[in-house]
């Protein structure tokens, strides 16, 4: 059955290479107003032409900036699945077929069909910061026996906020709810968050433990702390279910670092997602002005920041020491100007053939859904859809359906599913 809003189909179709009509933008209260309307380039050219925010900063390797256009010319069906929802974060599919839903002003909500559930009860004390507050959630890997979901929210500490994770029982019924729930990790240590960059999101691997992505902090006198190994900011850690350093952890049983460390060097990574077929697990990165980052993470590896980027601070001073350093990973990709990649997904469902093997990246603040052909571990073509749309967009998952579903960051918040037009 194909969703309905309203008990009406709110389906719009598009070809991925031609622009779709215009639906209005955000207000101030939703952030900054939405770019300019979007030029697709000739095929071939670069997908980017404007000049880069961080001027003079050169890629290590061709691939690594500005792919070339390279249009799918598959025609889609964007459909609202619903527009019931507040500043949707994350999205989680359970296995009858709802979605649950996160919103940043600290609800989760279950979706069915054009249907959005009451709050679920039962939600601790979210802290609203910004465009951050209650983040990603996921479903325990044995959902269907034991009815665990996990979240990520922003926790208010004596002193400072900073992420927390928990998890708790989901309990249905017409007002559904959580029990047993319980904080099973925080970030580390308790520091004065002042605006936002706090990561948060959620992976489960297959040995059934949790990646949780956390971001700096954004203020500028904590990022010594990325680079430390015994902090939690600005790292990538990997967990159990109750929030202990998972079995393969890299540095378990070191002296002086956080048993749980997986990955450091981020700045607020905000997508993450294993590459179908592969163990390669992939993630983006906010940078500043200039430097969006798309990274193949390697165990125990250094991503950088602050001490190298491609992007520069936001008064135009050079960032740390430059782009590149010994020891420190290159991204496979970088954007300039920025595109503040907020999710990452990678296809590998039957209705989009064409797009089988693509890592697909919602942009904030240049309000697109960003196609990504790979060849190996390299970038080689971009393509820039729902651009029309004029939204910040926040998330991208591929649901069982082999349908995308994407939610946008509007206060009146919507989830959309992508499904090809019928010819």
């Amino acid at each position: 059955m194909e969703p309905k809003v309203g008990g009406i189909m709110k389906p719009v179709i598009l070809a991925c290479s031609i622009s779709m009509t215009l639906i209005a933008g955000s207000s101030a209260a939703q952030g900054p107003p939405p770019p300019p309307p979007y030029v697709a380039p000739a095929p071939g050219q670069p997908v980017e032409k404007r000049p880069p925010n961080a001027a003079g900063q050169l890629p290590a390797f061709k691939e690594q900036t500005r792919a070339p256009y390279l249009p799918s010319n598959v025609a889609v069906k964007v459909e609202t699945v619903t527009d019931a929802l507040e500043f949707p974060w994350g999205m989680a599919f359970l296995p009858d077929g709802r979605i649950l839903v996160s919103e940043r002003k600290g609800k989760l909500r279950l979706v069915s069909g054009s249907t959005v559930s009451p709050p679920v009860e039962g939600v601790p004390e979210v802290l609203n910061m910004a465009v951050s507050g209650m983040m990603d959630v996921a479903i325990d890997p044995d959902f269907a026996r034991n009815h665990l979901i996990y979240w990520a929210y922003v926790e208010a500490r004596n002193p400072g906020a900073d992420t927390t994770v928990a998890r708790g029982r989901l309990v249905d019924g017409p007002t559904p709810h959580l029990e047993d729930v319980k904080v099973i990790y925080r970030q580390k240590p308790d520091l004065p968050a002042i605006h936002s960059s706090f990561g948060g999101r959620l992976l489960f691997d297959r040995a059934g433990a949790l990646f949780v992505t956390l971001g700096d902090l954004d203020a500028e006198e904590l990022r010594p702390n990325v680079q430390k190994l015994d902090t939690g900011v600005g790292k990538l850690v990997r967990i159990t279910q109750d929030g202990a350093a998972a079995k393969g952890d890299p540095f378990v049983r070191k002296a002086g670092v956080l048993p749980e460390l997986w990955a450091r060097g981020f700045r607020n990574p905000l997508g993450i997602a294993f590459r179908p077929g592969t163990q390669q697990l992939w993630v983006t990165d906010v940078g500043p002005r200039g430097g969006d980052e798309l990274n193949l993470v390697r165990r125990g590896g250094n991503y950088g920041w602050p001490v190298v980027s491609y992007g520069k601070e936001y008064s135009g001073k050079q960032l740390g020491e430059g782009t590149q350093k010994r020891g420190m990973e290159q991204p496979v990709y970088y954007w300039d100007p920025v595109i503040s990649p907020s999710s990452l997904a990678f296809y590998d469902g039957k209705l989009f053939p064409t797009w089988k093997g693509n890592a697909f990246v919602t942009s904030l603040s240049q309000s697109h859904l960003a196609r990504l052909v790979l060849k190996g571990d390299k970038v080689v073509g971009e393509e820039r859809l729902l651009t029309d749309l004029r939204e910040r967009l926040r998330q991208v998952k591929q649901g069982p359906d082999g349908a995308l579903y994407v939610l946008n960051d509007m206060e009146k918040g919507k989830l959309l599913r992508l499904t090809p037009a019928a010819k």
